[in-house]
């Protein structure tokens, strides 16, 4: 029998005061403070406002920061030196030197429906994604994310994804801006086996059987699980599953050496060796679709008439929409503008560009952030709060209010003709 601790039990009760009173606060949108994530084989863009003192701040062995993860109830898996909470987002409550953080996973558990609704909660019990900023110098090896019953092998669970490239955090292309998707259609497994077989041999080869394709700010690209790809250097908004599970398949990139343990990462450990398995994992008919740009590229899709959005003093556009696992906005309101924005669920939103307010808060688009420092460009909107239509005053009178808006599975905005 599981013992409960006073402790835990007055833990327990203080987050769910604090949840209490933060979604008061914020009439049914909670502020978010920066969660930043590095990784040991990234090399940063520093295109995610973090201060240049503050990339490596976290020490050498960590890698550098070129993640900042939005929404996130989902912990990194970066290995034994992973941080206490690291990528997971924190509410914050109040405002000056009374501010308190607590995580949005504890308020997610407290409110449950009342902040992510009834029909998410009752079918997720969590909040079932997260979104992020992908900030690397380079090119990424050739990877792929596991289905959710090749994730299930390893307790987590499969990771569809989807690609967005902010022109706001785009000034420079990095090193490669082409990604790598999918097999070239001709290739056969053999030919793929072989190549990770060799995987410690030195440069496997395995994008000699891949095509890339150039990246452009202003549109995304879908990756379903079980789809190879080696994302290239645009500084990338990332909308995903609620997991990290992943594996690399290229052994060199950058001239950069791949350890053979991510190689095997996200496979159980019996099976580990097995190369059948890791040809197992991949989707094979989606990697060698023909028609893989149709197929898998988004441009933006306004949610309804330009014309009609324009007059109204804003414009919103689709820019993630090809998978049941989460959707994503654009929203841009007019300088000195005036709307108020209906949702039929609860989201996550990042500010890309602008100030003003969005209901109680003030919000506005830092160009410089210190590590630890607290912002006003990250919040999450309950689903009571978008369904009732969320204020939003452009308080410019020359520069746009440009956000980012994530949402969960099953959106039911999300009918495309």
């Amino acid at each position: 029998m599981k013992v409960i601790t006073k402790y835990q039990i007055n833990q327990h009760m203080e987050t769910s005061k604090l949840s209490k009173q933060a979604i008061e606060e914020g009439e049914g949108i909670l502020r978010l403070a920066p969660t930043w994530v590095p990784r040991s084989f990234c090399v940063p863009g520093r295109r995610i406002k973090l201060h240049p003192d503050d990339y490596y701040v976290l020490g050498g062995i960590r890698g550098g920061i070129d993640e900042r993860w939005l929404s996130s109830t989902t912990p990194a898996k970066n290995g034994p030196l992973t941080g206490e909470d690291e990528g997971l987002s924190k509410v914050v409550l109040g405002a000056g030197s009374g501010e308190q953080q607590f995580l949005l996973r504890d308020a997610v558990d407290e409110l449950k429906g009342e902040l992510i609704g009834a029909r998410l909660w009752e079918a997720y019990g969590a909040w079932p994604m997260y979104s992020k900023f992908f900030d690397n110098m380079g090119p990424l090896p050739h990877h792929v994310h596991h289905n959710d019953e090749k994730a299930a092998l390893i307790g987590q669970q499969g990771k569809p994804e989807a690609y967005y490239f902010p022109p706001q955090l785009n000034n420079h292309g990095g090193d490669f801006p082409y990604t790598f998707i999918g097999i070239a259609p001709g290739t056969s497994r053999d030919q793929i086996r072989d190549c990770l077989v060799n995987f410690t041999k030195g440069d496997n080869k395995i994008t000699n059987y891949s095509q890339a394709y150039r990246l452009e700010p202003g549109t995304g690209w879908d990756v379903p699980p079980g789809l190879l790809h080696a994302p290239g250097s645009l500084c990338t908004y990332e909308p995903q599953k609620a997991s990290d599970v992943f594996a690399m398949y290229q052994s060199l990139v950058n001239e950069a050496v791949i350890p053979e343990e991510l190689l095997w990462n996200g496979t159980p450990q019996d099976r580990i060796g097995d190369y059948d398995e890791l040809i197992a994992v991949l989707d094979w008919e989606l990697n060698v679709d023909p028609y893989t740009m149709a197929n898998r590229f988004m441009a933006p899709l306004p949610v309804r008439s330009e014309l009609e959005m324009l007059e109204s003093g804003y414009v919103e556009k689709w820019v993630c929409y090809k998978s049941e696992a989460f959707s994503a906005k654009e929203l841009t309101v007019l300088p000195g503008a005036t709307v108020t924005i209906h949702d039929g669920a609860a989201y996550g939103l990042i500010m890309m560009q602008g100030r003003g307010k969005l209901g109680v808060w003030d919000i506005e688009t830092p160009s410089l952030i210190r590590y630890g420092q607290l912002t006003h460009d990250e919040y999450f909107v309950s689903e009571a709060a978008a369904v009732s239509g969320v204020r939003i005053t452009n308080l410019s009178k020359t520069d746009p209010i440009v956000m980012l808006k994530h949402f969960g599975p099953g959106n039911p905005d999300l009918v495309l003709a």
